[in-house]
């Protein structure tokens, strides 16, 4: 009988293993659903634009 249980004990604490599904597919499936779950970013400002200096009116530091 202790034969019996130390196969139930080990069949009960080693995880499932899944085949058919490679550690490649799992990690592109997660960035994949990262991607898609991820809002847009917002649009970036626009630079705004100093208006020009009219020419022949600046003046040098004293």
């Amino acid at each position: 009988m202790p034969a019996i249980e130390s196969s139930r004990r080990t069949t009960e604490t080693r995880p499932q293993s899944f085949t058919g599904v490679s550690m490649r597919d799992l990690l592109a499936a997660g960035a994949a659903a990262a991607a898609v779950s991820t809002p847009p970013r917002a649009p970036e400002p626009l630079p705004q634009s100093r208006p020009a200096e009219p020419t022949g009116t600046h003046r040098d530091a004293a």
